[in-house]
C-alpha cells in the first residue's frame, strides 16, 4: 500500500502543478480529479489492491492526457507561470547535478550579503577519448530557493550584483570561464549605495571586456536584472523559460493605465505576455539568444536528471565553441563538435579553455561584433547598397586620416616637445652652475639694486579693457521659450519652505531661464532651449536622421503611436545625434528628449547612440549624452529594446578605452534601463538641479518592496549623496560648466589636447 500512496501523492503534485500553470482550478476538470485523488488516499485500506491499482491507473491516464494537452496549448503567460512555480529547478539544483563539485563563495544560505545572488567555484568533468578531464569554472547566477523567502525570488539587491562583479574579476584573474545562470524576475529597486541602476551599469561595463569566455543560460530573464549577468559570448535559453523587457503584469499596468492599488485585469496580462514576444522561440527568431535547450513537457523540475545531463553537455559544448572561435587552427575540431549530437557520445577532441594574449583579443573582438549586430531588424532607414559602400569608404578614409593626424603626427609632436623640455631643463641647470660664481662676484662689487616703479593701471590698459569684453560662455537671449508667452504668474513648489514669491511667467521662462530666483528650483524647459543656448550658434549638424523607429514585434497599436510621435516632433526617433561646438571645441552629442515617446530607448535610438560613439572615437572628439528625459527601455520592442543595454554599453566601453571623454548630463526625469547601462557607466555624470535620477519610479518601488519612499528619494541632491553622480549644475551655467569639463577632464588623446 505504501507504493500506491506514493503514486497518489505524485499524482496530486502533478494536479497542483497543472492548476498553478493554468491559474484555473477547473480547467480540464482538475477539481474533480483532485477530489478523486483525495478520496482514493482516504480509502487506500478499504479497496482491494487490484481495485486501487485500477483506479490509480485510470486517474494517471487522465492526468497524462491533460498534461499533453496543456503542453500543446501552452500560452506565453503559462510559460511565465511554469518558471515561477516552486517545483522549477534552481541554480542550486544545477550546481549539484551539472557540476562534479562546487564551493559557494561570498556567503551561504541566509548568512549572505544577498542570498538571491549565488557565486561558486565549480569543477566540471569532460570525457575525451574515454579519459576524464577536469576543468574549473566560475558559476554565477540568481538563486530562487524554491520559495525560500530570504532568497527574494531571485530579485537581487545592488550588493548581490556587486558580489557577482567581484567574482567575475576573480575568474578573469584566474583565467577560467564563467557560466552565468539567469533566474530573476528583475532587480530589487533601491537607490542606496551602490544603487540598483549604477551597479547594473558597472556590471555590464566590466563584462563587455572581461578576458575570459562567458556562457549564459536563461530560465527567467526579467529586464535589467537579467542583463546584470546576461552579457556573454554565447547565450542559451530554456525552452519553457522567458526573457523579457518587463513582466507581463508590469506591461499590462502600463498599457491599461491601471492606477496604483487597482487590480490588473487577468485578460490584459495574457494579452501583454503574448505581445512582448518573451518565449524562447520568439527570442531565437529575434536573435537575442543563440540556442534553445529543450526541456521535458511542462518544463524541467528539480528532479529531472535527464535534463541536467543535457544541460551539462550543452554548457561544455558552448564553452568549447566560444574558445575554438578564438583559435587559429580550429576547422576539424569545430566540425567534430557540430557533428556530436548525443549527450552520451564522447567528444573525440580536446579543447583547452585557457587563452593566450592574441586569443583574448580575438574573443573581445568577436564579442563586440556579436552585440553590434543585434537588433538591426528593429528599425528602418538603413542605407542602400551604394550608400552603404560609400559610407564604408568614407568611414575608413576618416579613420586613416584621423589616425595619421592625431596618433602619428600629434604624438610625434608631443614627443619632440617632451625631449626639448628635458634638454632645456638639463641645460638650464648646467648653465646656472657655470654662471653662479660670476654672479656672486658681480653682486659683491655692485651693491646697488634697481628700484622698479610699480606700473599703474590706466584707462587704456589692456587688462581693464579685457574685462569689458563679452563673455563667450554667457547665455545669450537669442532664443526665448514659448512658455514665456503666457501673461500670468506661477507658484514655486518650494514656496512654503523658502517663502518664494509668485513668479511672472514671461520673466521666469525668459530672463530667469526657468529658474526660481529665491530658491533655485528649476522648472522644466523644452529641449529646443538647450539646442539654442548651450552650443555655439550655427554649429549643430545632425547625422543619422534617416534611422527610423518602427514596430518590429507588430505590437498592437504601437505603429499608430509612433506615427503620432513622428508627426508631433517631425523626427524619426527619440534620440537626436549631432555634432556641435562649445566655445570652439567640437563635440559629438546624443540627446534623448521627452517629446518622442518620453525619451524611451528602442532599437533605433540604440543604433544612433552606437554610431555616435563610433564617430566620436574615430574623430577623437568628446561625447556628450544629454538626457532631457528618459522613461527607460521601450517595452513595445521587447528584448530588442532591452538588448540595447549591453549593446550601447559595449560601444561606450570601446570609446572610453580608446581615450575618449564621455560626459552624461541628466535633466528632468531619468529612469530605468538607460541609467542602468550606457548612461550609468560614465565616469563623469552630472545632473541639472531639480532633476530626478534613479532605477525605478516611486510606484514600482512601493509595489515591489512595500517601502513608502520620501518625495525627494530620486532627487539630484540625493543622487549626489549616494555617489551616483559627480555634480549638480545650474541650468544657467550649463554652457560654462560643460566647457570647463571639456577643458579639464578626459585623456590627452582628445583632438584638442
Amino acid at each position: 500500500m505504501n507504493e500506491q500512496q506514493k503514486r497518489l501523492l505524485k499524482i496530486e503534485e502533478r494536479i497542483n502543478y497543472l492548476i498553478q500553470i493554468k491559474d484555473f482550478s477547473n480547467w480540464g476538470n482538475l477539481d474533480g480529479f483532485k477530489k478523486c485523488c483525495n478520496q482514493l488516499k482516504n480509502s487506500v485500506y478499504e479497496l482491494s489492491e487490484e481495485q486501487l491499482n485500477r483506479e490509480i491507473r485510470k486517474l494517471d491516464e487522465s492526468i497524462i492526457f491533460l498534461e499533453e494537452r496543456a503542453e500543446e496549448q501552452l500560452t506565453p503567460m503559462e510559460r511565465v507561470r511554469i518558471v515561477r512555480t516552486p517545483q522549477r529547478f534552481s541554480l542550486k539544483d544545477i550546481l549539484e547535478n551539472v557540476y562534479e563539485d562546487y564551493t559557494e563563495l561570498g556567503g551561504e544560505d541566509d548568512a549572505n550579503i544577498d542570498p538571491a545572488m549565488m557565486c561558486a567555484k565549480a569543477t566540471i568533468v569532460r570525457r575525451i577519448k574515454n579519459k576524464p578531464y577536469t576543468a574549473s569554472v566560475m558559476v554565477i547566477g540568481q538563486e530562487t530557493g524554491h520559495g525560500d523567502e530570504f532568497r527574494n525570488g531571485g530579485s537581487c539587491k545592488p550588493e548581490g550584483n556587486a558580489k557577482a562583479l567581484r567574482y567575475m574579476k576573480v575568474a578573469e584573474t584566474e583565467g577560467v570561464p564563467i557560466h552565468f545562470y539567469v533566474f530573476t524576475p528583475g532587480s530589487y529597486p533601491v537607490e542606496e549605495y551602490p544603487g540598483a541602476a549604477q551597479q547594473i551599469a558597472r556590471n555590464i561595463y566590466a563584462m563587455a571586456k572581461l578576458r575570459v569566455p562567458m556562457i549564459s543560460f536563461i530560465s527567467e530573464g526579467g529586464s535589467g536584472g537579467a542583463e546584470a549577468i546576461g552579457l556573454s559570448d554565447y547565450r542559451m535559453m530554456a525552452s519553457h523559460g522567458y526573457y523579457s523587457v518587463i513582466s507581463p503584469e508590469g506591461a499590462a499596468a502600463i498599457e491599461g493605465r491601471v492606477r496604483e492599488g487597482e487590480k490588473v485585469p487577468k485578460e490584459l496580462i495574457e494579452v501583454c505576455a503574448d505581445r512582448l514576444r518573451l518565449t524562447a522561440e520568439d527570442n531565437l527568431k529575434l536573435k537575442t539568444i543563440d540556442k534553445i535547450i529543450y526541456e521535458p513537457p511542462l518544463g524541467a523540475r528539480q528532479d529531472d536528471f535527464a535534463f541536467f545531463s543535457k544541460l551539462r553537455t550543452e554548457m561544455i559544448s558552448a564553452t568549447d565553441k566560444v574558445v575554438l572561435a578564438t583559435k587559429s587552427f580550429r576547422a576539424f575540431r569545430t566540425n567534430e563538435i557540430m557533428r556530436k549530437k548525443s549527450e552520451t557520445e564522447e567528444l573525440q577532441v580536446e579543447v583547452p579553455w585557457d587563452l593566450n594574449r592574441e586569443e583574448v583579443k580575438k574573443l573581445l573582438r568577436l564579442r563586440s561584433l556579436k552585440y553590434r549586430r543585434m537588433a538591426m531588424t528593429g528599425f528602418s532607414g538603413q542605407l542602400s547598397e551604394s550608400e552603404y559602400y560609400y559610407n564604408r569608404f568614407k568611414v575608413k578614409s576618416e579613420k586613416v586620416y584621423y589616425n595619421i593626424r592625431y596618433d602619428i603626427f600629434k604624438n610625434h609632436k608631443k614627443q619632440m616637445r617632451r625631449v626639448l623640455k628635458e634638454v632645456s631643463g638639463e641645460s638650464s641647470v648646467m648653465l646656472k652652475r657655470i654662471v653662479e660664481p660670476l654672479n656672486a662676484v658681480l653682486d659683491f662689487w655692485d651693491k646697488k639694486t634697481e628700484k622698479r616703479t610699480p606700473r599703474l593701471l590706466t584707462q587704456g590698459d589692456p587688462v581693464q579693457s579685457a574685462s569689458s569684453r563679452v563673455d563667450p560662455l554667457e547665455l545669450t537671449d537669442t532664443y526665448t521659450s514659448p512658455l514665456a508667452n503666457e501673461d500670468r504668474t506661477v507658484t514655486c513648489p518650494n514656496h512654503e519652505k523658502y517663502g518664494c514669491k509668485d513668479l511672472w511667467i514671461p520673466d521666469l521662462y525668459g530672463e530667469f531661464c526657468g529658474v526660481c530666483e529665491s530658491c533655485g528650483h528649476h522648472f522644466p524647459l523644452e529641449h529646443q532651449w538647450y539646442l539654442e543656448n548651450v552650443f555655439d550658434p550655427n554649429s549643430i549638424r545632425f547625422f543619422n536622421s534617416e534611422i527610423t523607429s518602427h514596430n518590429p514585434l507588430r505590437y498592437t497599436g504601437y505603429t499608430e503611436r509612433l506615427e503620432l510621435a513622428q508627426k508631433k516632433t517631425r523626427r524619426n526617433s527619440g534620440n537626436m545625434t549631432f555634432t556641435a561646438e562649445v566655445n570652439g571645441i567640437q563635440i559629438v552629442t546624443s540627446m534623448l528628449y521627452s517629446d518622442f515617446r518620453n525619451g524611451t530607448v528602442g532599437s533605433a535610438e540604440g543604433e544612433k547612440f552606437v554610431q555616435a560613439c563610433k564617430l566620436a572615437k574615430r574623430k577623437k572628439r568628446p561625447l556628450l549624452a544629454y538626457i532631457h528625459s528618459t522613461g527607460g527601455i521601450r517595452i513595445q520592442e521587447g528584448t530588442l529594446g532591452v538588448i540595447q543595454m549591453p549593446k550601447c554599453t559595449m560601444a561606450v566601453r570601446e570609446y572610453i578605452d580608446a581615450g575618449g571623454l564621455y560626459i552624461v548630463v541628466y535633466d528632468n526625469n531619468s529612469y530605468a534601463g538607460p541609467v542602468a547601462s550606457f548612461l550609468g557607466c560614465s565616469p563623469y555624470q552630472f545632473a541639472i538641479r531639480s532633476s530626478r535620477v534613479g532605477f525605478a519610479g516611486p510606484r514600482v518601488i512601493r509595489e515591489t518592496t512595500g517601502i513608502d519612499i520620501p518625495p525627494d528619494y530620486h532627487s539630484a541632491r540625493n543622487a549626489l549623496k549616494r555617489g551616483h553622480i559627480q555634480g549638480i549644475w545650474n541650468r544657467r551655467d550649463f554652457r560654462r560648466n560643460l566647457h570647463k569639463a571639456l577643458q579639464t577632464m578626459g585623456s590627452p588623446s582628445l583632438y584638442y589636447r
